[in-house]
């Protein structure tokens, strides 16, 4: 496997995205909806999968993108090639506030496990598949850990982490216990497991979940501090209720709504 060659830059401080530099005939894959800009040049086509894997046949194509439906995510990605002489630029964005991860496979040994929606962009010729677990507790607790993504490969990938992005390096043996959404990804050493919180009064009146992931070095964990879980569950719980919307304290009111142009009744 060789993947292709890219120079990047990413720009933003909360809302960031990632500009791929692509000379003559590089291309890069991504998810659907992260495409931001791209210059003239640059060739859009849609594929099974990945595209990895040059001379497979059509129904390992199907098989291949059909294991992306277990993670959430389309039958299809996008990849963009640079058809000209000269460099083009192609830049994809981050769906929700939060930090790009640039990902060096080469140095992690050619895998890295990521979280299923944590995928934002990588280089053609890098593998994006499914990881399962092992483990019966945390295949039936582990919730949003239970089936990830794997990168493989020797090319550069993008991953997205909501809010602040934290790394922590962990020695042989070393144990980080962390919240199953707030992971973003994990070195292909790390041994990940789900452990039961514990207690009553945890477990009734905690309101953290019943369990946690603990991971095992020796490896790198990203963690993030708003995983998009947790940020969809307070817009909903911040939504008006029986329409009871008050105008967010304006002194118009529904009124305000009217002038804004807002005419449901």
């Amino acid at each position: 496997m060789k993947a292709h060659e890219i120079d990047y830059r990413i720009y933003g401080e909360e809302m960031q995205y990632v500009e791929i530099e692509l000379d003559q005939n590089e291309g890069v894959i991504a998810e659907a909806g992260s495409f931001m800009m791209m210059h003239e040049g640059i060739k859009m086509e849609t594929i099974f999968g990945d595209g990895s894997k040059q001379n497979e046949g059509f129904m390992d194509s199907i098989f291949g993108a059909g294991k992306r439906l277990l993670t959430g995510e389309s039958l299809f990605m996008t990849a963009f090639y640079n058809t000209l002489h000269d460099k083009r630029s192609v830049s994809f964005a981050s769906p929700y506030p939060g930090k790009i991860l640039a990902v060096d496979l080469t140095q992690f040994g050619g895998k890295v496990i990521c979280q299923k929606d944590a995928f934002l962009c990588a280089a053609k010729g890098v593998s994006v598949g499914i990881e399962f677990s092992k483990r019966l507790g945390r295949g039936l607790f582990g919730g949003e850990g239970f089936i990830m993504q794997k990168l493989e490969g020797d090319g550069m990938a993008f991953v997205h982490a909501g809010g602040t992005l934290a790394t922590k390096v962990l020695k042989a043996g070393e144990k980080l216990k962390v919240d199953t959404g707030c992971i973003v990804g994990f070195t292909k050493d790390i041994d990940y497991d789900v452990e039961f919180v514990g207690g009553i009064k945890n477990t009734v009146f905690g309101g953290e979940g019943l369990f946690f992931a603990t991971l095992t070095g020796p490896g790198t964990v990203y963690v993030q501090s708003l995983p998009f879980s947790r940020l969809a569950g307070r817009v909903l719980a911040a939504l008006p209720k029986g329409n009871n919307n008050k105008g967010e304290g304006s002194v118009l009111g529904g009124l305000g709504d009217l002038l804004s142009g807002d005419n449901r009744f």
